[in-house]
């Protein structure tokens, strides 16, 4: 089940919180930045993480805060491992190939939801209408919620129930 919401996915309920970056992101802009002033150790063990495997579009590198909240990074952008490097825009396949494989962490841990973002359509530069039915093709099955975060609203907490 999809429900698309408003709200500010940061005070989602949510067992896991996904977002598309590049690998070695630098969590500079948007919702990215707004995870690294809330869980700074998560961009820290990203970071790591990156520079040890080298994940290419379509990986994601998953991350649980010490209050049992999940942090999927779906690695939906081009990487930017050069020094000074900007990430690369988004594409449909590597988005496809990160959600494919967010349906499986999902099984795998047993996730109870999920809240993402319009995922790839800001710094990405995606079209929600290309976004959307990759988003239902492979999470739509899943058997859990999944909240589509489609209109950000700070501080204001969604209606996901």
């Amino acid at each position: 089940m999809i429900k698309e919401v408003a709200g500010d996915i940061l005070l989602s309920d949510a067992h896991a919180i996904a977002h598309g970056v590049a690998p070695n992101d630098h969590f500079d802009s948007g919702l990215a930045l707004a995870m690294r002033e809330r869980w700074p150790a998560l961009v820290k063990d990203f970071r790591h993480y990156c520079q040890t495997n080298h994940p290419q579009p379509g990986a994601l590198f998953a991350w649980m805060g010490a209050d049992g909240k999940y942090v999927v990074n779906l690695m939906t952008q081009g990487a930017a491992y050069g020094h000074g490097e900007k990430p690369g825009k988004a594409s449909t396949e590597a988005v496809g190939h990160a959600l494919r494989e967010l349906a499986k962490l999902a099984k795998k841990e047993k996730l109870r939801s999920i809240a993402l973002p319009r995922l790839a359509t800001g710094v990405g530069g995606l079209d929600w209408a290309q976004v959307k039915p990759l988003i239902e093709r492979h999470l739509g099955e899943l058997g859990v919620p999944v909240y589509a975060y489609t209109t950000y609203a700070k501080g204001k907490k969604a209606a996901e129930a």
